[in-house]
């Protein structure tokens, strides 16, 4: 599927204030526990707090990257799990929640486009499936990911911005606290989050218990 890279007035390149920011943050917390058709073939690698990595000491962090342009996302890369997949632009839904990418598409990821551009200054949103009801998604190895690792986004200018972790959670309902989750982590930076259901998957509410989420910062670009 195409990418999509939609203009937007002035100022759209900053998360949504206000009642919208609100509703967006409860509307993709409560995309983490609604949007997955069940498990597929083989049991997700998630097992709720204990796949929790944090931000473990020792591990050597580049600088920040000074932030870039504005421009649309096209792929996302993340070489340690062998994700290569493009990028298709979202929006919320009636509930005020993210949408996913399309089951039908369970390879690609969503980027909620009426917030921060990738290598912007802000927090980018992506969003993707961890499984199916018949295989394992785009986002099946999210929570496999370690702090120092990277995330490569092509961005429809032609470049690439690199982007380091640094934080890796699952992180349960009883302790979902979204603007911590979901705002910028240091004023000034570019940064990413990458988002996907985790925990155990609950059969009676056909929903996953928790969310991983991936936060990386810009450190690097290139064709710029």
């Amino acid at each position: 599927m195409a990418s999509h890279d939609a203009e937007h007035p002035a100022g759209t390149g900053r998360l949504l204030t206000g009642v919208a920011w609100v509703v967006l943050l409860l509307g993709l917390w409560l995309w983490g526990h609604g949007a997955t058709e069940g498990p597929g073939g083989s049991s997700a690698p998630m097992t709720g707090d204990v796949a929790a990595v944090g931000r473990p000491l020792g591990v050597p962090l580049p600088p920040a990257r000074a932030p870039l342009k504005p421009a649309g996302p096209s792929t996302v890369e993340i070489p340690s799990i062998g994700v290569r997949a493009p990028v298709v632009m979202r929006g919320l839904d009636a509930t005020g929640a993210v949408e996913p990418p399309p089951y039908a598409t369970p390879r690609t990821v969503g980027w909620f486009g009426s917030g921060t551009r990738p290598g912007a200054e802000g927090t980018a949103l992506f969003v993707g499936h961890v499984d199916t009801a018949s295989e394992p998604a785009v986002f099946y190895g999210l929570s496999a990911v370690r702090p120092g690792e990277k995330v490569r986004v092509t961005r429809t200018d032609g470049s690439v911005a690199e982007f380091t972790i640094d934080d890796v959670q699952v992180i349960g309902r009883d302790r979902f606290d979204a603007h911590k989750v979901y705002g910028v982590r240091q004023p000034g930076r570019a940064e990413l989050r990458l988002i996907t259901c985790g925990g155990t998957f609950d059969k009676a509410t056909r929903s996953y218990t928790a969310n991983v989420v991936v936060s990386a910062y810009l450190t690097d670009a290139r064709g710029i």
